[in-house]
């Protein structure tokens, strides 16, 4: 099964989600995050070439066979020093630098179409102070302490560089669709940032619902929108967009009601006492319709929930901010995921969601 969660920032769906994302990898099924507002410049839509150079944002494999082949280079302390006395088949520094040049090319090609990029050396050694390839894993953004110094300037360049760590961390895939935060759309002040979405504000719903069809999900989850963050709060029209989509009979669609379901956004539900839906603003759950109710699933994530923890660690930047530091986050996250389980009669800790059905 695949499953498509939406996240209004870089974090939200770790915070609020990680459990069950644990869960699900377990499975071994298939979890893309779709990141929306993690960009600071305008809001325009990605062309052809752009999707493409992204890799649709998606996490790609390094493909079996590097860009190039080691086999025939000479071995690092050759036992006769005199490049006469080589074989035929060893490369010469010149060619070995000619080389270096295609693999870095072809190197660079391939983590453009992926989002991702790392410098290959044939020669086996770190390259400008970064990582030695050959010492990472698998894939990912190589994140040095280089990389984070040069993004420290770009706030949400830093955010991005956490959530890539953060999937690489949880081996699912991402889709960063880069629209601005509502902090680079003129929203000013904690009146203005928690309270209603302005006139001209809309929710960015065909772009979202264009990424969900593609991936072609069972179930996509988004923000339920506790604490009222407008970018939240467009996410979650999103959902009840898809929900309210008519039936069509041309080109039929997914039913969307029974594939959407909402999650609690964590850390606003701690910190509001967040427990029936009464509690969200007047409205707020309006465009559903009259036959579609939210009835609530609990995930125990008992055994997963260190593993969230860890998961939310990754995101450097906003520990403090939300909580005070990781000693803090990790108990905080643990006293609410006792509080769940408890209100949904389980015992350890769970995470809660509201999945849609039709009456």
């Amino acid at each position: 099964m695949a499953h498509v969660f939406i996240a209004p920032h870089p974090d939200d769906v770790a915070l609020s989600c990680g459990g069950l994302i644990a869960s699900l990898r377990e499975l071994g099924q298939s979890v893309t995050v779709i990141t929306v507002f993690s960009g600071s410049g305008g809001g325009t839509g990605l062309t052809s070439y752009q999707r493409e150079a992204l890799g649709f944002g998606s996490k790609a494999m390094w493909p079996n066979t590097e860009a190039f082949n080691r086999a025939s280079i000479a071995a690092d302390y050759p036992a006769d020093p005199d490049p006469a006395l080589a074989p035929p088949w060893a490369a010469t520094s010149d060619r070995l630098d000619a080389t270096q040049a295609d693999a870095d090319a072809a190197a660079k090609r391939f983590w453009q179409r992926s989002s991702w990029y790392r410098r290959a050396s044939i020669r086996n050694q770190p390259l400008a102070g970064q990582v030695l390839v050959d010492d990472v894993p698998t894939q990912g953004a190589v994140l040095t302490d280089e990389a984070m110094e040069a993004a420290a300037d770009d706030a949400m360049a830093r955010r991005r560089l956490e959530d890539e760590r953060y999937v690489y961390f949880a081996e699912i895939g991402v889709v960063f669709l880069d629209l601005p935060d509502a902090v680079f759309r003129g929203y000013e002040g904690d009146d203005q940032l928690l309270g209603m979405p302005r006139a001209d504000d809309d929710a960015p719903i065909a772009r979202i619902r264009r990424e969900i069809v593609r991936l072609e999900p069972q179930t996509v989850y988004v923000p339920l929108g506790v604490g009222g963050h407008v970018d939240h709060q467009l996410c979650r029209e999103v959902g009840i967009e898809l929900v309210a989509e008519p039936a069509r009979w041309v080109m039929p669609g997914p039913e969307w009601a029974g594939s959407v379901v909402f999650y609690e956004d964590f850390p606003y539900a701690w910190w509001s006492g967040f427990d029936r839906l009464e509690q969200l603003p007047d409205g707020a759950l309006d465009g559903l319709p009259r036959d579609v109710v939210l009835t609530p699933e609990y995930a125990d994530i008992g055994d997963q929930l260190e593993r969230k923890i860890r998961g939310i660690a990754l995101y450097e930047s906003q520990l403090d901010r939300l909580f005070g530091g990781e000693r803090d986050m990790a108990a905080t996250v643990r006293a609410y995921g006792a509080k769940t389980a408890e209100l949904g009669g389980l015992g350890g800790a769970a995470e809660r969601y509201w999945r849609t059905l039709r009456a």
